[in-house]
């Protein structure tokens, strides 16, 4: 039979004999999905190069390898999945292939490697999404090459015994506050668990420096800054978050583009306007955020660079391993959409 040149979420559905509704669960990560329904699912979608996991191969079609290990494969408007593939393409013209390995909660809980990695093989380990900080030792204590792409808010040096490539996030969204200040708002909230990764903890500094360099205090009522494991599970957490405040700020800036849009959207429901009312700020340039009603205002995150920067990292610490650890930070810009006024 000819594979079309297409491959869709149905064919993967059709090819394992389930619903088209469970395999778009378990490609997005959805929880309630059992981990043998997802790895099968995953599995097939690598066989049949869908979409981002055209690139992967499964572990067991190689050996010696550069691995990577995530907690959650980012779908294809995350940042993550452009990065990934620059990445690959990277260490492909250097011989490499990837292999990639599920991290999943019961492996974090237990402190065990997923059951089908056998660090002997592996040259190099990239980790993506992996925001447990006694996790990451488990990793780096395996004395392999490795590079974290993101790490858990705390982690820090000498704790973290890899290099580290993250986005530039402080200035960035510094600097969008401190615009936003100079065109004369004066309360501000931020919606995101700053504790959620280093990532989210860079952009919360950045917020709070602007924010204390022009004398404002920060309402602490202001802010959704709650654990957020449930934002990604319970439809309507974030319009439930925001009946909680004692009154909205007259700005959000949000640790995410995906936060952001379900903020604008919680705050349509409640019949507030963006920007009229309360502007609305994101971060990675996500595509949903050129979709979404006021477009958002976001900071674009140069991914797939971020990648080919991760595997040239990578790829000399190969070489030599005896290199002081390295935190490299790759810059991005701020895009100003409807979601705030004119701010160019």
């Amino acid at each position: 039979m000819t594979r079309k040149s297409k491959v869709t979420i149905q064919d993967i559905a059709d090819a394992l004999g389930i619903s088209r509704n469970t395999a778009s669960k378990a490609l997005n990560g959805v929880e309630n999905i059992p981990a043998v329904t997802r790895d099968k699912v995953i599995k097939k979608a690598v066989e049949l190069k869908y979409k981002q996991f055209s690139y992967m191969e499964t572990a067991s079609e190689k050996q010696g390898n550069i691995a990577l290990l995530t907690c959650n494969l980012p779908n294809s408007s995350h940042f993550g999945s452009l990065l990934i593939s620059g990445l690959e393409k990277e260490i492909s013209n250097q011989g490499y292939t990837l292999s990639i390995y599920f991290v999943r909660e019961n492996d974090i809980n237990t402190m065990t490697l997923p059951g089908n990695f056998e660090p002997s093989n592996v040259a190099g380990i990239f980790c993506i999404e992996m925001f447990s900080k006694e996790y990451s030792k488990l990793i780096t204590d395996l004395g392999i090459p490795t590079i974290f792409i993101d790490c858990a808010a705390d982690m820090v040096y000498p704790e973290l015994k890899a290099d580290l490539v993250l986005m530039e996030n402080e200035h960035s969204t510094y600097c969008v506050t401190r615009k936003l200040i100079d065109h004369g708002y004066e309360s501000f909230g931020f919606v995101g668990d700053y504790n959620h990764c280093k990532s989210f903890n860079e952009r919360w500094t950045g917020f709070n420096k602007a924010l204390a360099e022009a004398g404002i205090t920060l309402d602490p009522a202001h802010s959704i800054v709650a654990p957020d494991r449930n934002f990604f599970i319970e439809e309507n957490w974030m319009e439930q978050q925001l009946d909680a405040l004692r009154e909205c700020p007259s700005v959000f800036i949000c640790a995410n583009d995906f936060i952001a849009i379900s903020v604008i959207r919680s705050l349509k429901n409640k019949g507030i306007k963006v920007p009229e009312d309360v502007a609305v700020c994101g971060f990675d340039d996500a595509s949903e955020s050129r979709v979404v009603e006021p477009h958002l205002t976001t900071v674009h995150i140069y991914s797939s660079q971020m990648g080919i920067i991760s595997a040239e990292m990578l790829l000399s610490r190969i070489k030599d391993n005896t290199m002081p650890y390295r935190v490299t930070h790759v810059a991005t810009d701020i895009v100003y959409r409807d979601s705030t006024p004119v701010l160019n």
